[in-house]
């Protein structure tokens, strides 16, 4: 374990140092050996700031903290990062890749797929796989929001319009011109707008 210090308007002192290799010891257990750390302690006016960074393979660690005297600052600090490694290894052991069994197959999987042979003798068939599908669809529910900000209630020109569907950021925008033929602006994926005038 690599720890370097830096006091900035502050004396590192042997209690504090201390304090901070025991924390970084409980986190070493969980880490392992080979982290590299840098505590930052700082005193402006009447605060007290520790700031510990832990640096790991995968990533940097830090935690902040501010407190009446440095070493709470510490241990504030300490258990930030504590907090963050248990979260950490938590969401990392959720999405774990699980191994592929490959004696089991889901009943749809069974249902898809069934082997026949074909041929006139058994000598002349040939293995042929057959798909079956589900005989009942299965349909999503369209997910609608309905909204009036892609609407112009007054009519306008085009170059208002474009104006208003540029201030508005829609990809689609309808509105009348002064004539009252309804027109829609439609924003293509490369980003240049086309209108499309109604019959």
């Amino acid at each position: 374990m690599n720890v370097e210090y830096f006091g900035k308007q502050y004396e590192i002192t042997p209690a504090v140092k201390k304090e901070v290799e025991s924390g970084l010891t409980k986190l070493t257990k969980i880490l392992g050996e080979n982290i590299k750390s840098k505590v930052i302690l700082t005193v402006e006016k009447h605060r007290n700031i520790a700031e510990i960074t832990v640096s790991r393979r995968r990533g940097h660690l830090v935690g902040l903290a501010e407190g009446p005297d440095m070493v709470a600052a510490v241990n504030q600090a300490l258990e930030h990062i504590e907090t963050q490694v248990i979260r950490y290894n938590g969401r990392r052991r959720n999405t774990h890749r699980k191994p592929k069994d490959k004696t089991w197959r889901s009943p749809v999987e069974a249902d898809a797929e069934t082997q026949v042979a074909v041929g006139a003798t058994a000598s002349t068939a040939v293995p042929v796989v057959v798909h079956k599908f589900p005989s009942i669809a299965r349909t999503t529910e369209a997910h609608l929001v309905h909204t009036n900000d892609a609407i112009a209630m007054r009519p306008m020109t085009v170059e208002e319009a474009v104006k208003e569907c540029e201030f508005r950021d829609r990809e689609v925008f309808v509105f009348r011109d002064p004539k009252g033929q309804v027109k829609v602006l439609h924003r293509r994926k490369d980003g240049k707008i086309e209108l499309i005038e109604v019959p």
